[in-house]
């Protein structure tokens, strides 16, 4: 009997489990279509800022690209403002289960990782306008007639910024992963060589073929590394400590 009860408590258990992961997929999905259309209404203005400044003019050669561009200006604005919203529901989807202290902690992970997305679209943005693009601009030295369509430019910016994006979420999610014990300092300084080598070749791919501005990018996502061991080391000390203060209280 006692094992009957202990299979429906599991089941009651996983239904509940499974229906506040839907509840929160679906406010979610709620909130990427609400910033989609809020892209899609301003479309103007959010394209008249990537392009405000441009030595050249966009052109279009189909129909497809201008109903392309739309829908990627509402896209972006829609993912961006999605984030910090999704970061929100994964809280309140584990809050239950952490401890008045890490549901505090935990918290502060959400605008963490909101903001250093930013952060890394913009410093893309910056390196892309100012550096990459005046570059790549002037290899021509007059040789070629230059045509900009409107998907090949934004789809080349695209590949520069959110790369940067991502790589930004370093810091968040080794402090995250030191917080589970996944990584540690000591190991983040044993891999550092092997780490800088991936962000030199990220960096290689992200920028072009001129050693300076290769050197530019791969810098900042090498200060990213450091900064994620140093923010490791305060997470590892405060769990080492936490951990000695719960074995003295036992004893």
């Amino acid at each position: 009997m006692s094992e009957h009860n202990d299979t429906v408590d599991l089941e009651m258990n996983v239904t509940d489990h499974l229906s506040e992961l839907r509840k929160r997929i679906i406010w979610t999905l709620a909130a990427f279509v609400v910033f989609f259309i809020i892209g899609f209404v301003y479309y103007r203005r959010i394209y008249a800022f990537f392009v405000d400044g441009l030595p050249f003019n966009l052109h279009v050669t189909s129909p497809g690209e201008i109903i392309w561009i739309y829908f990627t200006m509402a896209t972006i604005v829609a993912l961006v403002g999605t984030l910090p919203f999704l970061c929100l529901q994964i809280w309140l989807f584990v809050k239950p289960a952490l401890t008045p202290k890490e549901q505090k902690v935990s918290l502060a992970y959400v605008p963490a990782i909101f903001l250093l997305f930013l952060a890394g679209l913009c410093f893309g943005y910056v390196v892309f306008i100012k550096l990459i693009l005046p570059f790549l601009l002037s290899l021509n030295q007059g040789m070629f007639t230059e045509i900009f369509t409107v998907d090949r430019y934004f789809k080349f910016l695209f590949r520069v910024t959110i790369p940067f994006a991502v790589l930004f979420e370093i810091p968040i999610l080794t402090m995250f992963l030191t917080s589970l014990g996944v990584v540690n300092p000591h190991f983040l300084v044993k891999v550092r060589k092997y780490a800088y080598f991936v962000l030199v070749i990220i960096g290689t791919i992200i920028s072009p073929p001129d050693f300076i501005l290769q050197l530019v990018v791969a810098v900042p996502l090498i200060l990213l590394y450091e900064i994620s061991i140093m923010l490791s080391r305060i997470v590892y000390r405060k769990k080492i400590k936490n951990h000695q203060e719960f074995m003295e209280s036992s004893d």
